[in-house]
């Protein structure tokens, strides 16, 4: 089947997973992504550390979740030879995705306003960490400062009192790393018009801002929002709480219409004597009465007398939307997320197979996303020049003056 993105080339200058991401996408979609990785490697080849894989750039899933369906090329930008070389992909790119720092760029003669001059259609397309203009542009962005510190998640989503929860790394990146895609595909389809390239930017910042929008518009008005972070007990709606079952899991509910869903839910999951003592209804008296806590512990009670299989069970019997608050190892044994193709088997290069997790959309008239084996540094660099003119022995040439590197397997 056709992709909908056959026939777009994109050269992505970015390392780490914000951009890569957005390349990830592009590449599903039947984009020609072509990442310029320098000799020593992207960083996320090396951060097995704190993933606990194996201490092998053979086999790296979070390499391989960013780069599979991709190509890779090696060249050193440094060099005229280098630098010509990238130039000259660009001259048949579609697309430059990069998350270079503003500085870093203009030095080396690769910002927006250099080269929309030589390439009138391309679309330049940059992920930053807190936008390309204020004071603060020029700021190093990572997710876990510029989208989860400044974006108001470390502050707020704890419980009050309590230290800060340790945030997941990708998180935001993966977040920016979509909108930037979404930003590309649209210059795609506006050039169709217009016939000129553009200059695509999103940030990590502006990202997290979008993201808390409910409570940053909350804070207009004395409501909830200023009460932040909160304890269990200054959610104003129980419906919308989460609750321990007597097997120590968690089920999370949301009902966010109270009154809508009162009866219903005290009646499936067996409390009439709730609904009967008339204290909880409507949500404001609740609320003018201070009943909050004592509600979701009477709520709680009837949690603690069930496990967590008797309790989703109830709660699906009498449709109230829920969801057993899943750990890793759940997602990853999930039969749901396996029908949706959440997740592929990939053979790494040292021959294991391991689970990678796909981009989230999908298009009917595409078929399955592919899950082509991300690539080794400089993997196709060979290839890759000789489509667009080189010869073999100006190949050989720059692998010999180090202008071009492809890694060999020393094992």
């Amino acid at each position: 089947m056709r992709k909908a993105l056959e026939g777009i080339k994109v050269i992505q200058l970015a390392n780490f997973i914000a951009a890569a991401a957005t390349g990830r996408y592009l590449a599903d979609h039947g984009a020609d992504v072509i990442l310029v990785e320098s000799p020593k490697g992207d960083p996320i080849r090396y951060t097995q550390e704190q993933e606990g894989r194996p201490q092998n750039i053979k086999e790296n899933v979070a390499w391989e979740y960013l780069n599979g369906n991709k190509r890779c090329i090696s060249i050193n930008t440094k060099t005229e030879e280098g630098k010509e070389a990238l130039f000259k992909l660009l001259d048949g790119a579609d697309v430059l995705l990069t998350n270079w720092r503003l500085g870093a760029l203009q030095r080396a003669g690769l910002d927006y306003e250099t080269l929309k001059e030589r390439y009138p259609k391309l679309i330049y397309a940059m992920i930053l960490g807190y936008g390309k203009t204020g004071p603060d542009k020029d700021l190093p962005g990572y997710d876990f400062t510029a989208f989860f510190g400044r974006g108001g998640y470390t502050q707020n989503l704890r419980r009050r009192g309590n230290d800060p929860i340790t945030m997941i790394p990708g998180l935001g990146d993966n977040n920016v790393g979509l909108m930037l895609a979404m930003g590309i595909i649209t210059a795609l389809y506006n050039r169709q018009f217009t016939g000129k390239g553009d200059f695509v930017t999103t940030s990590l910042y502006e990202t997290a801002i979008f993201n808390m929008s409910m409570m940053l518009l909350g804070v207009q008005y004395d409501g909830q929002a200023h009460d932040y972070p909160i304890s269990i007990y200054d959610n104003k709606n129980p419906f919308n709480g989460a609750y321990r079952t007597s097997d120590d899991r968690i089920i999370q509910c949301a009902c966010p219409d109270y009154n809508v869903r009162f009866e219903q839910f005290l009646k499936a999951i067996g409390r009439q004597d709730l609904i009967d003592c008339g204290k909880y209804y409507p949500q404001t008296e609740m609320l003018a009465n201070n009943l909050i806590k004592e509600f979701m512990d009477e709520i709680q009670k009837t949690f603690l007398e069930h496990d967590v299989k008797e309790m989703d069970e109830i709660l699906r019997k009498g449709d109230i939307p829920h969801s057993i608050a899943y750990s890793w190892d759940d997602i990853m044994n999930d039969p749901q997320a396996h029908a949706v193709g959440a997740f592929y088997d990939v053979t790494c290069p040292n021959g294991v197979v391991r689970k990678a997790t796909h981009t989230p959309v999908r298009l009917e008239s595409e078929g399955d996303i592919d899950g082509r084996t991300a690539p080794m540094i400089g993997e196709q660099g060979r290839e890759i020049l000789s489509e667009i003119g080189y010869t073999d022995e100006k190949i050989d040439q720059m692998l010999t003056d180090g202008s071009l590197y492809i890694w060999q397997d020393k094992e």
